[in-house]
């Protein structure tokens, strides 16, 4: 294969990874929400939602990836080592139970609350297997969660929603790929991944459908 093709093979997997990184995933998952929700809420109840998710799931991971980093306690924002996780994803349950309790609590938006308690589930089972020395696919766990969460929407709502399931199942495969190309994770670590972000989302659909 020519070094140009391998060149762009290598950009467009490395891009794949950057664009899908687990930190936007839960805002990605309330836009989706949001998208496929029949039930009215004003736009300045949205947008505040979103803005203040933003700044929790977003800003500030990143804000204390840089104090992190300029306190040496980490190298890079892809966490390569388990041993670089545990502060940012202790700090990450500390956020997700902040949103839970504070934007979006049960009594206002029942999926979103059942979505995010699912992700703090899944944040602490990592969590716990980088105590243990294992490394689960953090980009795997938001992709399988958000996956997930789209069936329970499509099936609480009744909805087709067959397309936007058929691309996060495309994306899922790429961010696979991706992963294994960068050598970032090892297959087992992508399995994990998968199954810590997908199982919560499965198990507490019994609560909000």
């Amino acid at each position: 294969m020519p070094k140009n093709t391998n060149s762009i093979i290598d950009w467009f997997l490395k891009s794949i990874s950057f664009v899908f990184h687990p930190i936007i995933m839960p805002v990605l998952g309330t836009i989706f929400y949001f998208s496929k929700s029949p039930r009215f809420l004003p736009d300045e109840v949205r947008n505040a939602k979103l803005l203040s998710l933003s700044i929790l799931t977003i800003l500030l991971p990143i804000l204390v990836y840089f104090l992190l980093k300029t306190l040496g306690k980490t190298n890079t924002i892809y966490l390569k080592t388990t041993k670089e996780r545990i502060i940012p994803l202790f700090l990450n349950s500390v956020i997700i139970l902040l949103i839970i309790l504070r934007v979006v609590p049960s009594t206002q938006i029942i999926e979103l609350y059942f979505f995010f308690i699912g992700i703090l589930i899944s944040n602490i089972v990592c969590l716990i297997l980088a105590l243990l020395k294992f490394k689960a696919s953090i980009h795997m766990i938001a992709i399988s969660g958000i996956f997930m969460f789209a069936i329970g929407l499509s099936l609480h709502f009744g909805k087709n929603i067959n397309g936007s399931l058929a691309i996060f199942a495309i994306i899922i495969g790429a961010i696979a790929t991706s992963r294994l190309h960068l050598k970032a994770h090892t297959p087992i670590e992508l399995i994990f991944g998968f199954f810590i972000g997908l199982l919560p989302q499965l198990i507490i659909l019994k609560y909000w459908l």
